[in-house]
């Protein structure tokens, strides 16, 4: 489970790109009840709070050629030693270590087969404020056409532990739980999924991540994305022993994971 403790490896901090930071503020008020908080006039972004706490940011997509995405930030204690270590697995440096004032130090990447992620060092600001709850982060998860490569690289830069596990499906396949180093597999945080290249279409045959976000009610949820300009790419399904969930995009094709989870 992704806790607020945010120990080195796990996932602290998500932010949006996307072309249209009021469609997408009014769209995932909508699904998940999230209220958008401006940066200011002058700063195309803001954050995203449910129960006036922090889930999440946005900001206007910049990058020439890029696609909408969600963006994952994993807390490390030295954003610098990461960036080195990065290099070292033959990962590329998207964007260098940087300062943004007094809240902390980030850095963002791809994994050597284009998968992108980031790193958050924390200074005042931790990350998120509501985890593990519903309208918030529960989960991460890469599609990666390579499993065996990205486990390699992930553990090298983070020390992630891994745990195989069948599909529940029956359809095969392996699913791998992430788990930050040291700490026991009901702190697991994530999973790795390995897919065929043409199954990755959405980020042109590369490797990508997506948050999974709690909700309550999974089918009301993905009602809630088609009446508001969404779509689905998989879904809703029961996943034995996990829960209910469906996989879905935003007016702009970010992707995202909605989960109702199962009762314990």
């Amino acid at each position: 489970m992704i806790t607020t403790d945010f120990v080195p490896g796990s996932p602290c901090w998500l932010d949006l790109g996307t072309p249209d930071v009021r469609g997408a503020a009014a769209f995932y008020g909508a699904v998940f009840g999230w209220d958008f908080e401006s940066m200011g006039e002058d700063v195309e972004g803001g954050m995203f709070r449910k129960d006036g706490k922090i889930v999440a940011g946005i900001g206007r997509l910049t990058e020439e050629g890029a696609r909408s995405a969600w963006m994952v930030y994993y807390c490390v204690a030295d954003a610098d030693a990461t960036t080195r270590a990065v290099r070292q697995a033959g990962g590329t440096v998207r964007v260098a270590p940087m300062d943004l004032d007094q809240w902390g130090r980030m850095a963002q990447y791809s994994d050597p087969a284009g998968g992108q992620f980031a790193a958050w060092q924390p200074g005042t600001s931790q990350g998120v404020e509501l985890v593990d709850q519903p309208g918030s982060l529960c989960w991460t998860e890469l599609y990666t056409s390579d499993a065996a490569a990205a486990k390699e690289f992930y553990g090298t830069v983070f020390g992630w532990q891994f745990g195989d596990m069948e599909m529940p499906d029956g359809g095969g396949g392996t699913y791998s739980l992430i788990t930050p180093a040291g700490l026991p597999e009901e702190r697991m945080h994530g999973g790795l999924m390995q897919l065929r290249e043409q199954d990755l279409a959405l980020a042109d045959g590369r490797p990508y991540w997506h948050p999974v976000f709690a909700v309550t009610d999974c089918d009301a949820a993905v009602a809630t994305v088609l009446e508001n300009g969404g779509s689905v790419q998989m879904g809703p399904e029961d996943a034995a022993g996990v829960g209910r969930l469906a996989l879905c995009l935003d007016p702009s094709n970010a992707d995202f994971v909605v989960l109702a989870p199962a009762q314990a």
